[in-house]
């Protein structure tokens, strides 16, 4: 659909206009004008050029304007696949469930830290089994993509409740962030981007448009000691199964899946979770 279909956000800059965020909902004005704000949407955008954000009645989304069969990327905890592995995914017994310490039938939910949230659906699995999870994310396109996500799930009738309780997001890098932490973190969860080798066409769009994005979290080994730091009880590194070790540093433990694995880190200080 072209850019005339539609009524269009425009943010003003000296005496300039830029058309940056397309809206076919012109009462939610504000709402974008908040996003803006708060994230700095119109900033970016204005500089990377090869993105467009547009918000309809399913929410904030984002598209890669020089590959459009790629389609458009939101966050939707409330419905499709989200949904689909809160009901069906295998509860406790999923793999990062383990990693995390949620061991069948001992009651525990820990508090986790996200630390690199992107678009928040392990935090979600996470979420939808206990846990309050906070999340971090730098980058101010997914951080609002991703906050956007939250603020429908928590009005749904159905998840909102809990969501609202377990799931917070922050927006700024794990870097300054987990230094100054001082809330009581069990866990800290990272999950740095990586080169992808599969050629799916799943991993092919999103991994994509994320490479495009955002690009290598290069800096990503120097948040495994001030996570180690902060954690109270372990930290884990979700990994591609051909990546090597975060900061080249060996976990206590690893659960594998097809795919990719969980490096373990369990503070030698506490009892394992």
């Amino acid at each position: 659909m072209s850019l005339n279909h539609y009524n269009a956000t425009t943010f003003i800059f000296s005496d300039d206009v830029y058309v940056l965020i397309t809206n076919s909902i012109p009462e939610q004005l504000d709402y974008l004008q908040q996003l803006d704000a708060r994230f700095g949407l119109s900033n970016w955008l204005t500089n990377n050029s090869l993105f467009t954000l547009h918000y309809d009645q399913d929410g904030l989304a984002l598209s890669k304007c020089d590959e459009p069969k790629l389609g458009a990327i939101r966050v939707d905890f409330v419905t499709g696949a989200a949904a689909h592995r809160r009901k069906f995914g295998g509860g406790k017994g999923q793999a990062i469930a383990k990693a995390i310490g949620l061991n069948k039938g001992k009651g525990i939910t820990p508090h986790v830290l996200d630390g690199t949230a992107g678009l928040g659906r392990d935090a979600f699995v996470l979420a939808s089994l206990g846990c309050h999870v906070t999340l971090y994310e730098r980058h101010p396109i997914v951080a609002a993509l991703l906050y956007d996500g939250l603020q429908r799930a928590y009005i749904d009738h159905e998840i909102g409740s809990w969501m609202s309780e377990r799931m917070q997001l922050a927006f700024g890098s794990s870097h300054a962030l987990l230094p100054s932490t001082d809330n009581d973190i069990d866990v800290v969860y990272l999950d740095p981007m990586f080169p992808h080798r599969e050629k799916s066409a799943a991993v092919k769009k999103e991994m994509r448009v994320f490479q495009s994005l955002v690009g290598g979290d290069v800096d990503a080994d120097a948040l495994l000691q001030p996570a180690l730091t902060l954690a109270k009880k372990r930290v884990v590194v979700k990994r591609p199964d051909y990546a090597p070790f975060l900061d080249d540093k060996t976990p206590s433990m690893q659960i594998k899946t097809k795919k990719n694995r969980f490096d373990v880190y369990v503070n030698a200080a506490m009892t394992a979770i």
